[in-house]
């Protein structure tokens, strides 16, 4: 996105002036001889115009312009301050994420990467009543219907809606680590827009966490029309600190705010074994309530590393330490998956489609609900039981 900035320049004196215009830019440019001149007729106005770029998302805060002019002569140089702050937000690109939008809504998310996944049996969301056409599932027959019409009649059946898909993004110093001119945090936010853009598509309910030592924002779950734009607000100015995070601090939270049954998509981060386990106890006590998707990321560097040829005895040990990290990713899915808690790892580039891939993946299986109607049934069947005991003594 290129921003155009334009500083409109009066002369009120009775003879041309020669200005030098300087502009305190925002800091993220780092520009610190920016001017530029200008030759102003008497009683003319002249129009400044140049174009600035950014390169990451948050707020660009515009400060002092600082005008020096000089007559004719160039004996005195005089200098004016005009007061002009102001804050420019700057958000993620909303390209990919109109593009995924667009997608889901005229259902070609094949285009994006996106894979179809084949459901076993149908949910139980009810969408409409249509007429029998060759190929429908003759259980699904609605007879009351079908007198009525004096036609064979079928119950039409959807994915379920309005669950509760919230992204939770790990903004510790983990995330600092930079691909292709974005940071682990970047590339986890751009994926949460378009997962809660396709999910709001979807009729779910889209929420967003962002934590560290401490949380930092919590934004519940809904799908009313404006919460896309509370996402971008909460998200475009996030940053990463260089501490540890707290997930015990985010299972506590979790526990308290985030009452129903949803599903959870950690964006995070792993370098070691040893990171993980220190954190699995927190990571287990949030997958006993909620559907947790855990997303980390594959290290690009060692794979160019491992792939590369060694042609000395360092380049071995430096191959050979490279190939044990790669191991310890893989080793960590294996954990995950047998504490019985689903994840992803992949590269940053292919983060955003293997992310709404796998929660098509979850959302046609009906994974997330699925514990919340066996919890029912079970208490069902508890009352039961107690009821008759209670009656027969």
């Amino acid at each position: 996105m290129i921003i155009k900035v334009v500083i409109s320049l009066d002369n009120h004196y009775a003879f041309p002036v020669k200005a030098s215009v300087i502009d305190e830019l925002p800091i993220q440019f780092q520009e610190r001889e920016w001017i530029r001149r200008a030759r102003i007729e008497k009683g003319e106005m002249h129009d400044l115009e140049y174009l600035l770029k950014p390169m990451t998302r948050g707020e660009y805060v515009f400060n002092n312009i600082n005008v020096f002019a000089h007559g004719p002569l160039q004996l005195v140089k005089r200098r004016f301050i005009f007061e002009a702050t102001q804050t420019v937000k700057v958000y993620p690109s909303y390209i990919q994420m109109r593009r995924y939008q667009l997608l889901a809504v005229s259902n070609r998310l094949q285009e994006a990467g996106v894979k179809k996944i084949r459901k076993i049996g149908h949910s139980m969301e009810f969408e409409q009543i249509k007429e029998y056409v060759r190929g429908d599932d003759y259980r699904t027959i609605n007879w009351k219907a079908t007198a009525r019409k004096d036609a064979l009649m079928v119950n039409n059946y959807t994915d379920e809606r309005s669950q509760q898909i919230y992204c939770l993004i790990n903004k510790g110093r983990v995330m600092k680590m930079p691909f292709n001119g974005m940071t682990l945090l970047d590339h986890a936010i751009n994926a949460s827009l378009v997962l809660s853009n396709v999910a709001l598509v979807k009729q779910d309910k889209a929420g967003v966490i962002t934590f560290e030592k401490n949380l930092d924002t919590f934004l519940q779950a809904d799908k009313k029309p404006m919460q896309m734009n509370l996402i971008l607000e909460s998200l475009y100015r996030q940053k990463t600190d260089y501490l540890e995070s707290d997930f015990e601090k985010l299972f506590s939270v979790i526990r308290n705010r985030v009452t129903n049954r949803s599903l959870l998509i950690l964006f995070t981060n792993f370098e070691s074994l040893e990171s993980l386990q220190r954190e699995m106890g927190a990571l287990k006590k949030i997958a006993k309530y909620h559907l947790l998707l855990v997303v980390f990321f594959e290290n690009t560097e060692l794979k160019s590393l491992i792939e590369g040829d060694a042609s000395s005895l360092e380049d071995i040990y430096i191959k050979t330490i490279a190939e044990k990290f790669a191991f310890e990713k893989r080793l960590m899915v294996k954990e995950l998956h047998k504490n019985g808690i689903p994840s992803i790892l992949t590269t940053p580039e292919n983060l955003t489609v293997n992310t709404v891939n796998k929660y098509l993946e979850l959302k046609t299986r009906m994974s997330i609900k699925f514990f919340n109607r066996l919890q029912t049934l079970f208490f069902a069947r508890w009352i039961k039981q107690h009821l008759s005991r209670d009656r027969f003594c």
